[in-house]
């Protein structure tokens, strides 16, 4: 598929110039600082070296106060309190994170996570009514709640009072709950506004801690799961999530807690180094498998097991792999399927949209499947199965296309929906579903712009392969942890050759091992180029191209080499 290259505005010259001076670093990366809004020395330090005292103070954020003087007023009078939260990897972390931390002080916890097929998202009514049935007095919700405003009056007439640590949009009118923390609240002038639900949950311990004149020491301990929680909701890699989610990776790496050093095992990452990709592909899926396949309180389950559960450790984490191993047979399988249904109708291809229904899907993986689809066809797609009589999906867009104005324009033949520009979910009546093709693909065709269904490469700047060398991979790693906001630097080079030694590899030899060189210099750069095995004949004509890439390490042998890894190629006819 053709991709369009976009390279990004350098930064201001003479900022970058001043950067390289004090900071003794070559032009391109005093570039990337720039390009990252980072102009002085100071910030460059703040930036290469995180520090848990830049945290920002929690009590900053609206309602903290009240919120831990509940917490408080509930320990002194040992009431039983219920931490709630979502069953995805945000609110289990979130409840594994506060749960773990409040027992070290107060026994008289619970724990629980709503059923996604159930229940759904969020605050259900279940969940209050298992409240009352244990005697709950105090709720602490996490990464959910924000809106719940009728469950929160349903859950007033029982008794329950409601802590509310959320991070998603408020609605019109708050919940008439003790405390709503929540950093996107209007009324709130906490610094940062895109921390993870696990994040909030964070600052609220924090905030006790404080108040309590408890060490921090042991609420750091619990980084490792902010850090998953940061990676796995995809929420900007920068400010005080930048401090949070470095931190919680040197725990990650050195000591991590019980459950997650189990996840990370079975995962086969035992001694290598962990990064926010691995934690994206490899533990996230995992933790998130349990709310799809089975429950979200076993995932949980695991990740607040402490020394008394360790002999538990082991079958729970095989557990959720095995559920994980059934997601991505489904995955796989849905995929392939909804795959050909495009692939092999004209019709289809020739759409600006994908709307896709088959009542036998599972519900558990039809947002996965719907991001892979995009990928592959690059255009607005909506998966949908049955549910409870409904047709109930996921939607997701290309760079630049607002899905959300695309589904709202058919809101008429919905039951409901809600999300944001690139990622939503809707429910509609199943004999609706035709003429929502036909509106979806009419509103996509009429306001989406050519570019946006050729995929994008953003690319931070031009580089010569003669200046990639140790210190410069030494100097870009201190770039990390990448993710949203802080992505990992891509770059370009023109004009390169084959050395005359590029061959494909791997199985069906789809993949490429380049050695390449640029005119004027002797330096042989390697690269590795994934399902590009179809170029290789161009490449040995001998002619220049050019190429996009990251750079990486390459570990083989017990030796450790710098390689290019290509994201695209482009031939100059």
């Amino acid at each position: 598929m053709e991709k369009r290259w976009s390279i990004k505005p350098e930064g201001d010259l003479k900022i970058a110039g001043h950067l390289c001076e004090v900071l003794n670093i070559s032009h391109e990366l005093a570039n990337l600082l720039v390009q990252r809004g980072i102009t002085t020395y100071d910030e460059a330090k703040s930036f290469f070296r995180p520090k848990l005292t830049d945290l920002h103070n929690p009590f900053l954020m609206t309602d903290m106060e009240k919120a831990v003087h509940r917490i408080v007023k509930a320990f002194d009078k040992n009431e039983r309190i219920l931490i709630y939260g979502d069953y995805d990897v945000d609110g289990t972390t979130s409840v594994a994170l506060v749960y773990s931390f409040l027992r070290f002080h107060h026994s008289n916890l619970e724990y629980y996570i709503p059923n996604r097929y159930e229940e759904g998202y969020g605050i259900s009514y279940k969940g209050i009514d298992y409240a009352v049935e244990k005697g709950i007095t105090l709720v602490i919700a996490l990464d959910c709640g924000i809106k719940a405003v009728d469950k929160v009056a349903y859950a007033q007439e029982k008794g329950i009072e409601f802590i509310i640590c959320d991070h998603h949009t408020p609605g019109d009118t708050l919940p008439d709950a003790t405390a709503c923390l929540d950093p996107k609240r209007d009324d709130c002038n906490y610094p940062e506004k895109n921390l993870s639900g696990c994040g909030v949950g964070f600052k609220l311990m924090q905030a006790f801690c404080r108040f309590k004149d408890y060490k921090e020491s042991k609420l750091y301990d619990l980084l490792d799961l902010v850090a998953v929680s940061i990676a796995s909701d995809i929420v900007p890699i920068t400010g005080e999530n930048r401090i949070l989610a470095y931190y919680g990776l040197l725990k990650l790496n050195s000591d991590p807690g019980i459950g997650l050093k189990s996840i990370i095992k079975i995962a086969g990452m035992e001694g290598r180094e962990i990064a926010i990709s691995d934690i994206v592909f490899k533990i996230g899926p995992r933790i998130n498998a349990a709310g799809r396949i089975d429950a979200g309180s076993d995932a949980v389950e695991l990740l607040a097991c402490n020394e008394e559960s360790e002999h538990l450790v082991k079958g729970m984490s095989e557990n959720i792999d095995a559920s994980n191993e059934t997601r991505k047979d489904l995955d796989r399988s849905i995929t392939i399927e909804a795959h050909d249904l495009i692939a092999n109708n004209e019709e289809m291809l020739k759409k600006k949209s994908t709307v896709l229904y088959d009542k036998d899907w599972h519900k558990g993986v039809i947002g996965i499947v719907a991001s892979r689809l995009t990928e592959s066809f690059y255009r607005p797609t909506v998966i949908l199965t049955e549910s409870k009589g409904l047709a109930t999906g996921s939607a997701r867009s290309v760079e630049g296309f607002d899905l959300y104005k695309a589904i709202d324009s058919c809101s008429d033949l919905l039951e409901n929906f809600g999300g944001h520009m690139y990622a939503a979910g809707l429910t509609l009546k199943i004999e609706n579903i035709p003429e929502f093709q036909r509106r979806f693909e009419q509103y996509v065709e009429d306001n989406i712009l050519p570019d946006q269904l050729i995929p994008q490469i953003d690319i931070d700047s031009v580089l010569h392969l003669k200046d990639i060398n140790k210190k410069f991979f030494r100097i870009l790693k201190q770039f990390r942890p990448f993710g949203p906001g802080n992505m990992k630097p891509v770059f370009t080079t023109e004009n390169v050759f084959d050395y005359g030694t590029s061959k494909t590899v791997g199985k069906d030899k789809d993949h490429l091992k380049l050695e390449l060189i640029e005119e004027h210099s002797a330096a042989i750069k390697q690269g590795i180029a994934f399902s590009m095995g179809h170029a290789l004949d161009k490449i040995k004509e001998n002619k220049p191209f050019d190429i996009c890439y990251t750079v990486e390490e390459n570990y083989y042998n017990g030796v450790t080499t710098l390689q290019v890894m290509l994201k695209d190629l482009k031939f100059k006819d």
